[in-house]
């Protein structure tokens, strides 16, 4: 059916979040005794988008036990000034804060921002140490890792962010030499790579064995540009490539980020949101092709909210994943669901 309301891109290139269009559709949560972290989420505030702690916990308090959550770098309150490869700070300490706000009890159980993972460019390679350790000084207690920008591709019509990145950072020597300096500190390495890119994070995880690197998003699956229409063609090779990954023992997998626009699926387009069922069936062969290939204890649920929040909600996202779920034993499910991201994001660490 034709939407009533066509949705529009924001100026990040994210799906806009339309929550009337959203409100038609709720669920119960399913088991909803179950514990989870979500570790994987932004906070920001830009012209047009606005997503910060009370907007989280609105959403998080959809029903599911959702008891911590992980917060990745999304270029938001960077200093205005000082030295350039010294502004990601800003982000550090703001949401250190809202951590600590979160850690107080006053804004309820949920504990937000209780890891964070940063950004300092490791393309600045054996430079990158001092920045690192002024991230730490920063947020000792949560700062768990870095991400960098280097989702790219070379069609116009597959970008996924605010600022595209240049169209080699994981293929520089200074970035693997950066990467280093980054396990060397007992950090993990985020990395959000389109599907033709995961040859390069696999060259990366074989060049610093001692790196953790956390994939997001599924592996970055295709479905517009070139991919569009060609979902089984794409799906052949984006498998082949999360397989060569899943045999490198220190990589893991987070499990979402499959409603973003790059992915191809168009449930924004219909007059009513998707539920739960519907996103699980769309969602199911990369789902279980990824849990097969990692198994559980390298795989994490993840909602990549507030960007996935332009084709559904929190509430029916976290129903999908249970029904993903559903077949696996109760090791399996915790670890899915909270015990993979609480281990290495290092979670039982941090303030409470």
């Amino acid at each position: 059916m034709k939407p009533s309301v066509t949705p529009s891109l924001t100026p990040s290139r994210q799906i806009a979040v339309r929550s009337e269009w959203l409100a038609q559709m709720r669920e119960d949560p399913i088991e909803p005794a179950l514990p989870i972290v979500d570790p994987h989420h932004h906070l920001w505030d830009r012209e047009g988008e606005r997503y910060l702690l009370d907007d989280l916990l609105q959403d998080t308090s959809t029903g599911h036990a959702v008891r911590a959550t992980v917060f990745v770098q999304c270029g938001a309150m960077y200093r205005a000034s000082g030295p350039e490869e010294e502004r990601s700070l800003g982000e550090t300490e703001f949401i250190n804060g809202i951590a600590a706000a979160s850690a107080s009890g006053a804004y309820g159980p949920v504990r937000a921002c209780t890891g964070i993972v940063g950004f300092v460019d490791l393309t600045l390679g054996d430079r990158v140490t001092p920045l690192l350790e002024a991230h730490l000084a920063t947020a000792r207690a949560r700062f768990r890792g870095v991400r960098n920008r280097t989702a790219w591709h070379p069609s116009p019509a597959i970008r996924s962010n605010l600022l595209g990145p240049p169209p080699g950072p994981l293929e520089d020597p200074r970035f693997v030499e950066g990467a280093r300096r980054l396990a060397g500190l007992g950090l993990v390495l985020d990395v959000w790579a389109y599907q033709t890119q995961l040859p390069l994070v696999a060259a990366l995880a074989r060049a610093v064995p001692e790196l953790t690197v956390v994939v997001n998003h599924c592996g970055g699956p295709l479905g517009v540009g070139p991919f569009a229409g060609r979902r089984e063609e794409g799906f052949a090779a984006w498998r082949r490539e999360v397989l060569a990954l899943a045999a490198l023992p220190n990589t893991l997998m987070k499990l979402g980020g499959l409603a973003m626009e790059v992915g191809g699926h168009d449930f924004h387009l219909r007059d009513l949101p998707p539920t739960s069922a519907e996103l699980a069936s769309a969602w199911r062969p990369v789902i279980q092709t990824l849990i097969e290939a990692f198994g559980a204890q390298r795989c994490m649920f993840e909602s990549n909210f507030p960007v996935d929040k332009g084709m559904c909600s929190y509430g029916v996202l976290w129903n999908a994943f249970k029904r993903l779920a559903a077949g696996a034993g109760e090791e399996e499910r915790t670890a899915l669901f909270s015990g993979t991201a609480t281990r290495i994001y290092r979670l039982d660490e941090t303030p409470s």
